[in-house]
């Protein structure tokens, strides 16, 4: 049976790898790893250029999962993502052609340029594991986990995600441009593995990560820690500058990946400080502001600042050591 260090030390040695390519950006692979340990998706927000899709396949190399890559654009259908039946003249008959969503792990790529049916393509897939094309279900390959990004300053031909699809990303994480250091040692790594591409071995694979996933599930949470997941998303509905705050999906991405953090310290108890280090990925996407609010420059980041700031948590009390 799989222990929460034989957790760590996999975990560890997949953020290890995928940091062999990808530059700094600790915090944000910590993340998103927890969150695919807590079997969930990942929105990437933010400009172009700062490696979130070589942080999606690196990611996915490590795994050890089968990954593809949808560009979202206006003119793409649903049934590119799905597939659909095509007709085989030397069968006669319709068979169905898998699409690119029958993956292991899913890039889409500037989600939020292609229409609002397109995107609600993978609301399916997203929550169900699964894909339903003219009546006909198909089962997805488990483990199976969408990363998603989204460029968040240009508006004119780009298509909002729905508060109903955005629910569906257990975080949402920016990237942010990297400091003068860590971005001349971008351009060194560059320059000495002389081409474009890099490759990863797997680390693990497929297999392996749904092992570690079923084990995760094993890791209890104290009554206080739970309370503090509700209070926390319970604030963000009262708070005067959100219309609508954050659901109970909320505060349950909250505990899932919480548990996944304290995993990854190699705990088997999870702290306030894991519930407040996943706080704002985890509900500020999921908060509608007020007009009068939003318009103003209020964001949903800064709601959830705050109000780590005015939410009391528990003690943080460390179980006994024999």
């Amino acid at each position: 049976m799989l222990t929460t260090t034989d957790i760590r030390a996999e975990a560890n040695a997949v953020l290890s790898a995928v940091g062999e390519v990808v530059v700094g950006r600790d915090r944000t692979l910590r993340l998103a790893l927890a969150a695919v340990l807590a079997g969930g998706h990942v929105l990437f927000e933010d400009v172009p250029g700062l490696g979130k899709t070589l942080m999606a396949r690196s990611l996915a190399q490590a795994l050890g999962l089968e990954f593809r890559r949808i560009q979202c654009t206006p003119d793409l259908q649903p049934a590119d993502i799905t597939g659909s039946f095509i007709y085989d003249p030397a069968e006669r008959e319709f068979s169905f052609r898998e699409g690119p969503v029958f993956t292991g792990l899913l890039l889409a790529d500037e989600i939020n340029r292609t229409p609002p049916k397109t995107q609600a393509a993978l609301l399916e897939a997203m929550q169900e594991r699964q894909v339903t094309v003219e009546g006909r279900t198909f089962g997805l390959p488990r483990p199976f986990h969408v990363l998603a990004t989204s460029n968040p300053i240009e508006y004119e031909g780009t298509y909002p995600l729905p508060e109903a699809q955005l629910d569906r990303f257990l975080l949402r994480l920016d990237v942010g441009y990297p400091p003068p250091d860590e971005e001349a040692e971008v351009l060194r790594r560059r320059l000495a593995r002389q081409r474009e591409q890099t490759e990863l071995s797997a680390v693990i694979d497929a297999t392996r990560l749904a092992d570690l996933q079923a084990a995760l599930e094993r890791v209890g949470v104290d009554e206080d820690v739970l309370r503090y997941c509700v209070d926390l998303a319970g604030a963000t509905r009262t708070h005067r500058a959100v219309e609508i705050g954050a659901s109970p999906r909320g505060s349950q991405a909250l505990l899932l990946v919480a548990r996944a953090l304290a995993v990854l310290d190699g705990r088997e108890y999870v702290l306030p400080e894991d519930v407040k280090e996943c706080a704002v990925a985890a509900l500020a996407h999921r908060l509608t502001m007020r007009a009068e609010t939003w318009s103003s420059g209020v964001t949903g980041v800064q709601v959830v600042t705050e109000l780590l700031g005015q939410v009391p948590g528990p003690a943080t009390t460390l179980p006994d050591t024999p």
